[in-house]
Formats: C-alpha cells, sequence, structure tokens
C-alpha cells in the first residue's frame, strides 16, 4: 500500500507554504485523498512533482542589486537626524546609493557644484577602500571626520554605511580658513559663504565618537540582514512561480 504523506510533509518536501497545496489540490496539480477530515497525499505524487521541480536556487548572495534602497533610506534618514550627523550608503567605489541624510549646510554648497560632488566621492571612495574592517576616522577633502562600515554578508560587501560632517578636536582658526579659501576657489563658491555655514563648533567627544563607530556597524549589518531577508523572500515566491508553471505544463 503506497505511503500517504500528511499535508505538513508536502508542504516540507515542495518547500512552499499551506495555501499553496490546497490551491494545487483545488486546480488538479496535486492529488490527494481525504481521510477523515485531513487530506492525504501519496508519496509517488509528491516526489513526480519534486523530481520535475527545478534545481533549488542558491541561497542569495548580498549584492546591490538586492538592496531595499527606500527602505534603507528611511532608515538612514531617521538615524542620521537622531545623531545630528550627516549619512549616506555608497557603492563599493564610493558612488553614492542613497541620498545624503541630514547634510550640513557647507557640505551642501561644495555638494552644489560638480566639482565639489566629484570630491566628496572620491573622499568616500578612499573609505571604501581602507583595509580595516571596523569604522575607522577618515579626513574628508572638505576637512570633516568621516567613517564607514561595510554592509557585508558572505563574504561580499557590495555596499557601505558613511556617517561623518563633524569634528574629532576643534580645527585651528588660521588653518580652517586656509581651508576654506581653497575649497571656495575650487568649487567656485564664495568664501564669505563658507564662512558663514562652517561649523567648527561640531566636536564629538571620544565618548560619542566610539558610540559613532559601534551605531555604524550595528546599522550596516541591518541593512545587511533586511536586504537579504528581502532577496530570500523573493527567491522563495520565484520557485513557487516557477513550480506553479510547471504544474501549468503537466
Amino acid at each position: 500500500m503506497e505511503e500517504l504523506l500528511t499535508a505538513k510533509q508536502v508542504q516540507e518536501h515542495l518547500q512552499v507554504d499551506r495555501t499553496t497545496i490546497y490551491r494545487m489540490l483545488k486546480d488538479g496539480r496535486l492529488q490527494g485523498v481525504k481521510v477523515g477530515q485531513q487530506w492525504r497525499f501519496p508519496r509517488s505524487e509528491v516526489e513526480g512533482i519534486v523530481s520535475a521541480t527545478p534545481p533549488e536556487r542558491e541561497s542569495p548572495q548580498l549584492s546591490r542589486e538586492i538592496l531595499p534602497i527606500h527602505c534603507l533610506q528611511s532608515i538612514q534618514d531617521v538615524s542620521a537626524e537622531t545623531v545630528e550627523i550627516g549619512a549616506i550608503i555608497t557603492d563599493d567605489e564610493g558612488l553614492p546609493i542613497t541620498e545624503i541624510s541630514n547634510s550640513c549646510t557647507f557640505c551642501n554648497l561644495i555638494l552644489s557644484t560638480e566639482s565639489g560632488k566629484q570630491a566628496c566621492i572620491e573622499s568616500w571612495r578612499k573609505l571604501a577602500h581602507q583595509h580595516e574592517k571596523l569604522p575607522q576616522f577618515f579626513t574628508c577633502h572638505a576637512g570633516f571626520q568621516y567613517a564607514r562600515a561595510r554592509i557585508e554578508a558572505g563574504g561580499e560587501a557590495p555596499a557601505m554605511f558613511v556617517a561623518g560632517q563633524f569634528f574629532t578636536s576643534p580645527p585651528d582658526t588660521a588653518v580652517r580658513r586656509a581651508q576654506i579659501e581653497q575649497l571656495a576657489a575650487r568649487h567656485g563658491l564664495e568664501v564669505a559663504e563658507l564662512t558663514a555655514a562652517d561649523r567648527p563648533q561640531h566636536v564629538l567627544s571620544q565618548a560619542t565618537q566610539a558610540k559613532i563607530s559601534i551605531w555604524l556597524q550595528k546599522l550596516a549589518d541591518t541593512f545587511a540582514l533586511i536586504s537579504l531577508e528581502r532577496a530570500d523572500m523573493l527567491n522563495r515566491l520565484q520557485r513557487i512561480a516557477d513550480l506553479s508553471g510547471l504544474m501549468r505544463e503537466t
């Protein structure tokens, strides 16, 4: 006598949910018999479907394409405003993936010019090429401090979470004035406008710097987890779609 499987056993064999099992039963893609109040399914019937199913897809790898940008943008916006620093997600070459959050007026002036935007991207690229695994502070082309945490999983790190636009110690007045003059000349901006927008008082204590490093890494890990869970869901939906297509063909 042929072995009969329960609905739960069929779910495990086909890797689909209970609703899909009964939908397949209703439209004839799966044969079953009712024993009392419960449905049972011949093992040969289920194994026939399994053998016709395409090989299971590999576990999703982290890539830029699976990043849920709108979701990450919202988390980034709220986090940057809460911590009161600028933040952005870039790819592994420093090219922006999200819009910069909570950016200060000084940096917005620089980013408003094409040369300034390219200078910022080059600074982010240098961050991406840092060998250190954990976040390390780095001075950008405009004199501010930045740090990054890689968004990675399974050995892949297609993106990074960057936070900055602050000082780790009060800048020297004369040095900062000369730096602003150079930035203004390089990017076609007014010295007075840049000077008025500068905020040398935005200095983070060592304790806050340490907290930001931890915060950066935790958020980057969260971004990676959200992205992988989304990829896994899409993978499962595709498998169900593939299975449904095979059922229609038989």
